[in-house]
């Protein structure tokens, strides 16, 4: 090993050491003042009995299970509206970036007026402006708008709950047959653009199939309330939209600087070869901007993590709401609810890091 190497080794170790040391002195110095103030401390709070309930969940809950089950439903909660906040922004700011990069000058004004009025105001002035207005517009549950098999009143937005049936599993099994046999057998012969054209249209039909046959449990009005089908609370429908809304004009910002990174000669052999603008954008330039955007995309995902914590702002039972408000007014345990709820975001935020790059390493490995 040479010199340089092992200073720069020697730096990273003691670096590593100092951040160990003060980490233990940390928690040393924070169970020392514990025990001086006689406040229990530990994590066997965890199996106690919450005795709240939770207005919404994605698990079963009531007031008679643990502070434990508590914490698992609102980490659900959470990665919940971050995920669809993520999709959602990223078709929004895709879509958005597309309009500024527009030859027609009315949707460039459109798309850069989003981006300047939605990222120059805060975010949790959006949010509430957002859930007043909500609240204010929709009608009781006597009185529901109708769309189709769809519900929305006040109380949330009603969609149909899919029956899994004995038909629909068999076209699911079927297409997911049919994609396996494609992607071992034919694709891996490299049959040309036929066999994919068929596979296609065979998936679309068994897709169509499967909500053929497959049963819905319709919401319907039922005395005072609605029944049935799934319910979106609308606390969870305006966490989702703000989230998005505010986060795509970024991500649009992150498309564009992408866009313009790219060489304008992509543009003109995309053209030269009769591919047409879209297809152009669609197969030479956007596979080339995602490359420069991956990164900062990141950042802007890692970001709608961390701000899905304003939903205690409305009253959306999410993790720092259940967990990080709730639980520690009734247990008291400041030190381990407040360190576990670091600790889930973190992880969260790192993971979502890891991913990111992992996939840019793999498409684009280091020369």
């Amino acid at each position: 090993m040479r010199p340089p190497d092992r200073r720069a080794l020697s730096i990273q170790l003691l670096i590593y050491l100092a951040v160990a040391v003060v980490a233990v002195a940390a928690a040393l110095f924070a169970i020392e003042t514990l025990r001086a103030r006689g406040i229990k401390s530990g994590f066997d709070f965890l199996w106690n009995t919450a005795g709240f309930d939770i207005g919404f969940t994605l698990i079963p809950f009531d007031a008679t299970d643990s502070y434990g089950r508590a914490f698992v439903a609102a980490l659900l909660n959470t990665l919940l509206a971050s995920a669809l906040a993520i999709v959602f922004a990223t078709a929004i700011g895709l879509l958005v970036a597309v309009a500024r990069l527009s030859r027609i000058p009315t949707l460039r004004s459109v798309g850069t007026f989003y981006v300047e009025a939605i990222r120059n105001t805060p975010l949790l002035l959006q949010l509430l402006a957002l859930y007043f207005l909500v609240l204010g517009v929709l009608p009781l549950p006597r009185q529901s708008i109708a769309l189709g098999s769809v519900l929305l009143n006040n109380r949330g937005v009603f969609l149909p709950s899919p029956i899994m049936t004995q038909g629909a599993l068999l076209a699911a099994l079927a297409l997911l047959a049919l994609l396996l046999c494609y992607r071992v057998v034919v694709r891996g012969r490299r049959s040309g653009r036929a066999p994919a054209t068929l596979v296609a249209a065979a998936s679309g039909a068994l897709v169509l199939a499967a909500l053929w046959l497959m049963e819905w449990d319709k919401p319907m009005l039922r005395g005072l309330n609605v029944r049935g089908g799934i319910t979106l609370v609308p606390e969870l429908v305006v966490l989702v939209t703000a989230l998005s809304v505010y986060t795509a004009a970024f991500i649009a910002e992150t498309f564009r600087s992408g866009f313009l990174a790219v060489s304008p000669g992509q543009w003109e052999a995309g053209l030269a070869l009769g591919l047409g603008r879209r297809k152009t954008l669609r197969r030479v330039i956007l596979p080339q901007a995602v490359r420069a955007c991956l990164p900062p995309l990141a950042s802007q995902y890692v970001n709608v993590i961390k701000a899905s914590s304003l939903a205690a702002a409305i009253g959306f039972p999410d993790l720092m709401q259940v967990f990080g408000k709730t639980t520690l007014n009734q247990t008291g345990q400041a030190v381990e609810v407040i360190a576990m709820t670091m600790a889930v975001y973190l992880v969260i935020c790192m993971t979502i890091a890891g991913a990111t790059q992992w996939y840019e390493r793999r498409l684009w490995p280091p020369a």
